[in-house]
């Protein structure tokens, strides 16, 4: 079997739209990095990405960014576009004709049962649309037999347990019973094996010594590892159960294992890719070709490859299967010389730069080229591969523990990243084995400690002089050495000698500049990503009869997408000061001669020149440039109906370097308790003082800031520049920008209804933060001001919210502080919540919500069931998308229009959820938010039984709340266009992302910075609360 390098990993993903870009955006470096295939939009005029830094275009394969430029066109094949499956509908209209009172109150207590769809909606142009979704059929009389498979010990990298896969697979077929099955067994390389006939061979069903030998060895080395893997019987998995459900008619049909045998489905799929030699994987459905015909990929700055993939996932909907299907790409490390990677990071980051190189190599597997080619007996080249630990440094050797007593003849290095001439080892004078441990690798002292001090009978030697030596080898002294050991035994190879091995993601955060580059990797319009996945995905991924397994699991999936029913809905009313109206078009519009729906008062603020090496020449000048433009920004301010004296005199500030703060501390602490806000112009985006600001400014003292980037200078587009810079100005001092309106919206009108905001943000790849929760909230019926609560997680990754009770309480007594009573209805939007976690939500999560309601309400409140509550779940980052089928359902970029909502082809009839976008996607692909409600107690009472008539044209609930979250996309302050995600959403979202700012530095490290000893560190809440001053403002703007 030839080696395949490491291939697996949860890698540099790609999340699309995570720092890199803009100003002030309240974005603090990102969640990570993670597969979107597609670039949204929807940013709401925050500026631009910095793009920066491209390297120089596409090599090798297709490639390609797309969506901007070019004729409007839309996904046509040959075959032509069906009409959406009339037998689903009519199981979808039979589903929710035999539901009873669709409108009535059900059971609306805390349940694992989410309520009923109360129908499909009705308002809204109807179209037809593909969905990146292609139809499976299943025997119905399928059977699997899951096997969860243990090894011990069971601590070593995810290459290592698939290798030990292998090898226990390998033994396994040496048995009768699993040999004739052998064609048809499937697993995932980690823990599961699923086989058609139950496993009753006693010498399966136990524990199994492995010795592991590499991928292409014939024999294990001489004291190799030893795993005992076990083989259990897990469960009998009968595909019948749930077929019937999703056939069935019946109203009332349940079947609560669907994810128990979707998972099967998925392993199936994920085993047919990583049989392909020429793929990576990235987790259980993600496969990325990295050579061949099928190879699309971009050079990306640091060193880096972003590769175009796929993603995979199998899906119940009403009357059939699904297989989802969605274009994604990611990070990886290019295949070839290591020099050559070195040699890209220095050109990017400078040579100086160790500790960065050092942490970007960090496990990055090698072929060692040193040694003359072997072969096994079967005449494969045998691969000797190691993972990179770092960089030769003057600790190395110097550390002890239980398997490896100290050194007593430890490397002496000269510095971190020294050259093979600045790297000494001790040899023995019987020489160390050249078969795998080339140099530095001393065998390991047999015994107890030893002491310090030469042993007899060995010297020390240089790598150059080894490799000369021993090999016959000249060496390049530029390049830093590498350890392909670890700290305690290091193990040193020269650079040239060690090949990248391809198809390994980057399992780090990008930094800007990388983002932006894949973000133009990754922006493609729709009919490009419909045609890469009908035309390549669907073979690569398994979908096809190059998957033999479809054959022998009677397995079958269509080859074209299938089409939906879509609707679009109308478009909301948007008002501003005086009662002036505005119509959006193609979802967005524009603020000229329009003032503010409230605008605020602002009698004290000011402005501050930054000065750094950037900056550094006519700062005179720059000052006098800086005071026009301020009264510029005056004029534009009340031109916004801004009430605002004439800004103070303003300040220089010089910083030689991003430590240099005291300057900039003293000019703030000075503002603060003074002045409500202060303008800091930086010499460029993305300075990395920018977190320092908002920490000291959001934290520290207590006073809004505002960063502006060189674009405030430009002539062009100023005007506009600073409308923007007025919206963050009225919303941080407390008004309300622009509110929007439709039918819906008339139990918000009534003034007795929060909505609430909730997320959850996790540290990125390869950071040790923590993670942060956040909740924001509406103080009244206008949905214009948004205060924010957060807090730290007392678990990393953690995504039910600690102290939850807490944060909602303090949401309460600020509107019981406004209208002198409590909210009769609350409407929470959670965002981050994936299908796995909806129970938790509901039954963990949604009680600790009403928790403090029970002694803040009035006993009659109480009694009369108030406050009432409905919990929607909100998915940014799945997968489905939806792509137009003529020009006219298509916007400017081919995308589908704004206001398109999707509630059935693709959903469960029995479930209450919908997708929705709302907004034009800048560039790209659009992507869909997706809802799912799981507590509806608000607007099923509201419309109870005739209580309240639906407003004209609304057919049933499902109508309101389509129309109502739709709405509020309208109303996000911090633009003039309809945002992808719904603002409760979206400001939560804002709010992590504000928080993650105040740590920069110490936790979230891209490839080009390095690791200080800081990592460790705990963040406490201290560091992240707000200022009293700010706390109930919306300082995350």
């Amino acid at each position: 079997m030839s080696y395949r390098g490491d291939r697996g990993g949860r890698g540099g993903e790609f999340r699309g739209g995570r720092g890199g870009g803009g100003f002030d955006r309240g974005r603090g470096g990102g969640r990570g990095g993670g597969p979107r295939g597609d670039f949204g939009g929807g940013r709401g005029g925050r500026g631009g990405y910095d793009r920066g830094g491209d390297r120089g275009g596409f090599r090798g394969g297709r490639g390609g960014g797309g969506g901007r430029g070019g004729p409007v066109a839309v996904w046509s094949p040959k075959s032509g576009i069906p009409e959406p499956d009339l037998t689903v509908t009519k199981a979808e209209d039979a589903i929710l004709k035999g539901a009873k009172d669709s409108l009535g109150l059900g059971s609306l207590g805390v349940v694992a049962k989410y309520p009923m769809r109360p129908g499909f909606g009705s308002r809204g142009q109807a179209q037809t649309l593909w969905a990146n979704y292609f139809e499976m059929k299943l025997a119905p009389k399928l059977v699997l037999y899951r096997y969860a498979i243990k090894i011990e010990p069971n601590e070593m990298p995810k290459r290592k347990v698939t290798q030990v896969f292998r090898l226990l697979l390998d033994t396994l077929f040496d048995t009768l019973q699993l040999a004739s099955v052998k064609d048809k067994l499937v697993t995932d390389y980690r823990s599961t094996l699923l086989v058609p006939v139950p496993l009753e061979d006693e010498r399966i069903l136990t524990t199994i010594p492995i010795t592991f030998r590499d991928e292409g060895e014939d024999e294990a080395r001489p004291n190799a590892q030893i795993y005992n893997v076990s083989v259990t019987y897990t469960n009998e998995l009968k595909f019948e159960d749930m077929l019937k459900y999703v056939f069935s008619t019946a109203s009332d049909a349940s079947y609560d294992d669907q994810l128990t045998l979707l998972q099967p489905l998925n392993i199936f799929f994920n085993h047919f890719c990583r049989s392909n030699a020429n793929v990576a994987t990235i987790g259980p459905r993600k496969v990325f070709p990295f050579v061949g015909a099928d190879l699309q990929q971009l050079y990306l700055n640091g060193g880096l490859l972003a590769l175009r993939g796929y993603y995979t996932s199998a899906r119940l909907a009403t009357s059939r299967m699904l297989v989802n299907v969605n274009v994604s790409s990611a990070a990886f490390y290019p295949g070839g010389p290591l020099p050559e990677l070195m040699k890209s990071y220095w050109g990017d980051y400078g040579t100086a730069n160790m500790h960065g190189l050092a942490r970007f190599l960090f496990r990055v597997r090698v072929k060692l080229t040193h040694l003359k080619e072997r072969k096994n007996k079967a005449g494969q080249v045998v691969v000797r591969a190691k993972g990179i630990c770092g960089l030769a440094n003057v600790d190395d050797g110097r550390s002890s523990n239980k398997k490896s007593p100290p050194n007593p003849n430890p490397p002496k290095v000269k510095r971190h990243g020294a050259g093979p001439h600045e790297v000494s080892f001790w040899l023995e004078d019987k020489g160390p084995s050249t078969d795998i441990k080339p140099a530095g690798a001393k065998k390991k002292p047999k015994g107890g400690p030893q002491a310090e001090g030469p042993s007899q009978g060995g010297r020390y030697i240089t790598v150059q002089e080894y490799f000369k030596q021993e090999h016959g080898k000249q060496v390049n002294t530029a390049l830093p050495v590498v350890n392909v050991g670890n700290k305690t035994n290091p193990n040193y190879m020269p650079a040239e000698y060690c090949v990248v091995l391809p198809g390994q993601a980057y399992p780090r955060q990008l930094d800007p500049n990388q983002t932006a580059g894949m973000i133009k990797f990754a922006v493609r319009r729709p009919i490009e990503n419909a045609r890469s996945i009908v035309e390549q995905g669907y073979d690569l991924t398994g979908l096809s009869a190059k998957n033999k397994l479809l054959e022998k699991y009677q397995i079958k999936i269509a080859d074209g997408l299938i089409t939906v029913r879509g609707r679009v809905l109308p478009v909301p009313k948007v008002t501003y000061g005086k009662n002036k109206s505005i119509q959006p078009a193609d979802g967005s519009w524009n603020m000229r001669d329009i003032s503010f729906y409230q605008a605020q008062d602002m009698k004290a603020w000011s402005y501050v020149l930054l000065v750094t090496r950037q900056n550094q020449r006519d700062v005179e000048g720059q000052m006098e440039r800086l005071g026009n433009t301020m009264k510029a920004m005056h004029n534009s301010l009340r031109a916004s109906g801004v009430t605002a004296l004439a800004p103070l005199p303003g300040k220089v500030v010089h910083m030689s370097n991003p430590d240099d703060t005291a300057a900039l501390e003293n000019t703030l602490k000075g503002a603060a308790g003074k002045l409500r806000v202060i303008l800091i112009a930086l010499p460029m985006a993305n300075h990395p003082v920018y977190p320092i600001i908002k920490r000291l400014g959001d934290v520290k003292y207590g006073i809004h800031t505002i960063c502006c980037s060189p674009k405030l200078f430009e002539d062009r587009g100023q005007p506009m520049y600073m409308a923007n810079i007025a919206l963050k100005f009225n919303l941080k001092l407390g008004g309300t920008n622009q509110i929007a309106r439709n039918a819906s919206f008339s139990l918000i009108d009534q003034g007795e209804t929060m909505i609430v905001g909730l997320d959850v943000t996790h540290p990125a790849p390869g950071s040790k933060g923590p993670s942060i929760a956040a909740m924001v909230a509406t103080i009244d019926k206008n949905l214009g001001q948004w205060p924010a609560t957060v807090r730290v997680q007392s678990e990393t990754r953690k995504e039910q919210v600690d102290n939850l009770g807490d944060m909602f309480k303090r949401h309460l007594m600020l509107w019981y502080s406004k209208h002198k009573k409590y909210p009769s209805n609350i409407i929470i939007y959670r965002d981050g919540v994936s299908e796995g976690q909806y129970e938790m939500a509901l039954n963990t999560e949604l009680p600790q919500l009403r928790e403090p309601c029970k002694g803040l309400y009035p006993a009659n409140d109480t009694k009369a069931g108030l406050p009432r509550m409905t919990l929607l779940i909100v998915a940014k980052r799945h997968h489905t998308r939806f792509y137009p089928t003529s020009l006219q359902d298509a916007d400017r970029n081919g995308n589908c229009r704004p206001g398109t909502v999707v509630d059935r082809g693709i959903t469960d009839a029995r479930a209450w959820d919908f997708y929705l976008q709302p907004h034009s996607a800048l560039q790209g692909t659009a992507r869909p938010a997706h809802y799912m409600i799981l507590c509806d107690e608000v607007l099923r009472a509201h419309y109870a039984k005739g209580k309240t008539a639906l407003p004209p044209g609304y057919t049933s609930v499902a109508d309101v709340l389509e129309d109502m979250t739709h709405g509020m996309s309208y109303a996000f302050g911090r633009a003039t266009k309809a945002v992808r995600v719904c603002p409760p959403a979206k400001y939560a979202d804002m709010v992590c992302d504000r928080t993650r700012v105040y740590m920069s530095g110490r936790f979230d490290t891209p490839a080009g910075t390095s690791v200080t000893g800081g990592s460790g560190e705990r963040v406490l809440q201290a560091d992240i609360e707000v200022h009293e001053r700010l706390r109930n403002d919306m300082f995350y703007i």
